[in-house]
This record gives structure tokens, sequence and C-alpha cells, in this order.
């Protein structure tokens, strides 16, 4: 008999506040208990009708002669399974959404660096989103088979990373249990920096004998909300040659180069992002450059940003001598377009 017809919603919940209450506890739950751990306003003796039906159905059992109830392996494996439903259906909506928002997103982005490169006679540029200051949303562990444990960790602005680990032998269910409880109750909010040796310490410890387990995960962590790929997309790169003072043979391959590799745009990029001013339009004129091939140039950046600390960097590449008055309307045009666009959209 499929589980959600045979409990309703409201033993469902019973169930899962007992359960709860018993992780955090270890102490057999009483109705009493759970009439002020739950937001049903059922009475006790309602919900003592409730957890005498649930004993019956065999979810919960009695210890000894105590008047609590502790959960039974067949109330364990309900409750894991209906929250790992949960959770994979969520996983599962925001990567499809994220990988939508990816699609519309790249070719949005384009689009800002053609308008922007037709509208300026400039060379143009425009980042994807980094994530700033990554935070945890949730990590869910999960066994696959007996030798090995996907951890999925989905981090602020939605980013969803998968990584398997190898297991000698596989955990059960009520230890996947307590370690997502754990993980989730100590790291849901915080960014990388903000996990101190002290608190790995502490997980650690309170992990036991699979402490190990909680280091790897913390290790997958680690590299899951830190390494991001940075795409750029370039326009209007030839419109440098349109200027005779940059036009120079030597000064134009550099110029063209360092559009070609990208690397220099990264260094221009990490700059903006790391300045005093993440928010608002840097110019750079000649000298002031921090890219050294653009220094007989002005480099125009802004920085946009999508919300949950994704920001990018737009930038223009034009002589000493640009329209700047047109540079900065066209700039903040895009920028406030470029937000109201993907938050429409999403």
């Amino acid at each position: 008999m499929d589980v959600q017809t045979e409990l309703d919603s409201r033993k469902m919940k019973i169930l899962k506040a007992i359960i709860r209450n018993y992780l955090e506890t270890g102490e057999p739950v009483g109705s009493r208990t759970i009439s002020k751990y739950t937001d049903l306003n059922l009475s006790s003796a309602t919900i003592r009708n409730e957890m005498a039906d649930l004993e019956e159905l065999g979810y919960i059992v009695q210890p000894h002669t105590s008047a609590g109830r502790i959960p039974s392996d067949k109330g364990y494996r309900l409750y894991v399974d209906s929250m790992m439903a949960e959770k994979q259906q969520e996983v599962t909506d925001m990567r499809d959404l994220v990988l939508e928002k990816a699609d519309r997103l790249e070719q949005l982005l384009q689009e800002v660096a053609r308008v922007l490169a037709e509208n300026t006679n400039y060379a143009t540029m425009i980042t994807s989103p980094k994530v700033n200051r990554n935070k945890i949303k949730f990590i869910q562990l999960s066994n696959v088979d007996d030798h090995h444990l996907l951890v999925v960790i989905v981090a602020e602005g939605n980013i969803v990373r998968n990584k398997m680990l190898d297991m000698e032998s596989p955990l059960s269910n009520e230890i996947l249990l307590k370690l997502n409880i754990l993980l989730n109750t100590n790291l849901n909010g915080l960014a990388m920096e903000e996990i101190t040796l002290g608190l790995i310490a502490r997980l650690k410890e309170q992990a036991g004998i699979h402490s190990e387990v909680i280091g790897r995960v913390l290790d997958t962590v680690a590299e899951s909300i830190q390494v991001q790929d940075l795409e750029i997309y370039t326009s209007g790169t030839t419109n440098i040659l349109n200027y005779p003072e940059l036009a120079d043979k030597s000064k134009a391959k550099e110029l063209l180069d360092a559009f070609e590799e990208k690397k220099q745009l990264a260094e221009l990029v990490s700059h903006t992002l790391s300045s005093d001013e993440p928010g608002g339009i840097q110019v750079y004129i000649g000298s002031e450059s921090p890219v050294k091939t653009m220094q007989d140039c002005s480099v125009v950046t802004a920085t946009y940003d999508l919300g949950g600390g994704m920001m990018g960097t737009i930038g223009i590449v034009g002589p000493k001598r640009m329209d700047y008055e047109n540079v900065l309307d066209n700039l903040k045009t895009l920028k406030a377009e470029l937000d109201e666009i993907y938050h429409k959209k999403t």
C-alpha cells in the first residue's frame, strides 16, 4: 500500500515531529511534547489517539514501560524516503531552473555585448555572473549503492553541485539522516570563510566514528562553492582599429590578443569586483588601467547585480578621447535593463 494513502497528512506531521524530537534528544517522545512541538494545534488526547494508530501501524514503538514512543525501523524508512523525495524534487526543480536560466542568460549577455559595441563603436565585454561570498543553502547526502555516497550541495543563487564519494560500506538510513541534520543545522547560511577550524572540529566530534565522512563532505563543499568558471563575452573588438592612436600594429595586436585570450580581461574583472565601489561605474584613463596592454586606452566598467550575491562586469574599451557621456549613458541603461529583464524572466 502507498504510505501516502495509509497515513494522512496529520499522522505524517506527528510522525515527523516524533522522529525529529527523538533525533534531537534521544529520549522517548510523549504526546504533550508533540502538542508543543508541532503547529497542528491539537490536544494531547487527540495526539495520543493518532500516536496509538501510528503504533498499531508499526511506525512507532513504546520502549519498556515508558509513556513515550520512539520511531521503529519502518518509521525511520518512511521519514527518510519522504525527506529524500522532497529534497530530490527540490534539487531537480532547481537544476532545471538553473540550466534554463543559464541558457537564457548566455544569450542575453552576448546580445548586451553586441548592442553595446554597436551603440558606442568601441570594444566591449561582459562576464557571466560570479557569486561573491557564496553561501550554503542546504546539503543532502544519499546512498547511491553500497560503495557510493552522493553529495548534493545547493549554494546561494541556486547553484547546484553534485559529487560522488567512494565508500567502503554504505551508511544506514538513520546515520545518513543524522549526518544530514548535523550538516544542515550547522552550515546552512554560512559562506566558506565562515566555516572555521573550530566548527569543523565540533562537527567531526559530533559525527563520532563518521568524522571522516564529514571531513570529505566539507572538502566537497569547499570545492563546490569556491570554484566557478568565468565566461567572458566580447564584441566589437575590431572597432579598436578605427582609431589611429590604437591602430599602431604592435598596440593593436596586443589589444586584440587581450580580447582573444581573455586572461587580461579576467584580471580587469577581478579588479572591478574587488574595488571599493562594486556597484558603481568606474573609469580608468590611460595608465590608471589595471591591465597593462590597455594603458593607451580608456576603460569604463560597471558591475551588474542579479541578486543572491550574483554579480558580473560590463566593460567598454576605447581611445582616451572616447565619448564618455555616451558610454556612461549606455552603461547605465544596459545595467538597469539587464537587471530588469533577468528578474522578469526568472
